[in-house]
């Protein structure tokens, strides 16, 4: 299997995750990752960008504070040659489930996407309904079901989970973008039963089990969605990072914007201030109550973090 890097920060107890040699930096109950995943193209080429696998990705990871919003982005993806995958997520119902908790314990995403090929358009399709099926569309490799069937035994088979991401604000955001995509959220239909909406179940299924405000590696959102298979891979990369915008906002509006010390929405002179008794050397532990100023999640509260608080400064509203 495929691994990968991810920032190498400790958590508050100072614990290495994995043998990654890196870890998520866990604070207020939270980390500042966010998960992309792929399928079949255009989904793998569009996220290209946020991988940390040189392989995958030659031009460089772009995924570290993003945009200085303060979060980390990964992403995850096969390479294929239709229908066959390999690496991460091949299109195997076992592989993908094991490559999925696997990943999922290394990054804790605090919101997530899953993205997988849909209809022959030029669509953007958000869905809305996953179902823990006893039944899937038989993939490729024996077994050719999932095993378990359902997968999820802590709800009945059939139940339904609902997408967590913000949908319609997603919807108008890529609609704004006018970047010719069809672009709708479906509410009456399913996943289509085979990988993509195994996949977009685990993502959902995932979200609910750490929904909680005292999970250490609570998820504010997840869900998915379905890219047409005529969408360009630019565009498809310019559609994911408006929707990846929508999401870090909700994220924000539910956890605290990061480097907004008192809370009250924006980036201002009260901030500026607070900062100055947090600073840090580089590589220096980020100081107990401070954590909201460590921008790009390195552990530490300084210079690189100061440019990014000044970065965003919004001032008072």
């Amino acid at each position: 299997m495929i691994r990968f890097r991810v920032r190498g920060v400790c958590l508050a107890l100072g614990v290495a995750l994995g043998n990654t040699g890196t870890a998520a930096l866990a604070q207020s109950g939270h980390t500042r990752n966010i998960m992309l995943t792929g399928y079949w193209p255009p989904t793998n080429d569009m996220l290209r960008p946020f991988s940390t696998h040189p392989d995958q990705n030659p031009g460089g990871w772009i995924g570290e504070n993003w945009e200085g919003r303060g979060y980390n982005i990964y992403s995850f993806f096969p390479e294929c040659g239709f229908p066959i995958c390999s690496g991460d997520f091949e299109v195997d119902y076992q592989d993908t489930s094991a490559d999925w908790w696997r990943i999922t314990a290394d990054v804790n995403p605090v919101g997530l996407i899953t993205f997988s090929r849909g209809n022959r358009t030029r669509s953007w399709e958000i869905e809305f309904n996953q179902y823990n099926r006893a039944v899937w569309v038989n993939d490729y490799i024996e077994p050719l079901q999932p095993t378990p069937a359902p997968p999820d035994d802590s709800v009945p088979a059939e139940t339904v989970r609902h997408s967590t991401l913000p949908v319609e604000e997603i919807k108008q955001a890529v609609i704004d973008a006018n970047l010719g995509l069809t672009v709708f959220v479906c509410y009456k239909h399913d996943g289509g039963g085979f990988l993509s909406e195994f996949i977009a179940y685990h993502g959902v299924w995932y979200q609910s089990i750490h929904d909680s405000p005292k999970d250490s590696a609570r998820c504010v959102a997840g869900g998915h969605i379905h890219v047409g298979q005529t969408v360009p891979v630019e565009t498809g990369t310019a559609a994911a990072m408006v929707s990846l915008r929508v999401l870090l906002d909700t994220i924000d509006a539910t956890l605290g914007r990061v480097g907004d010390a008192d809370f009250d929405g924006d980036l201002d002179l009260d901030d500026h201030f607070s900062f100055v008794g947090c600073m840090t050397a580089p590589g220096e532990a980020v100081l107990q109550g401070c954590e909201v100023f460590d921008f790009n999640s390195d552990g530490d509260a300084d210079l690189r973090d100061w440019a990014s608080l000044q970065n965003g400064f919004t001032g008072a509203p």
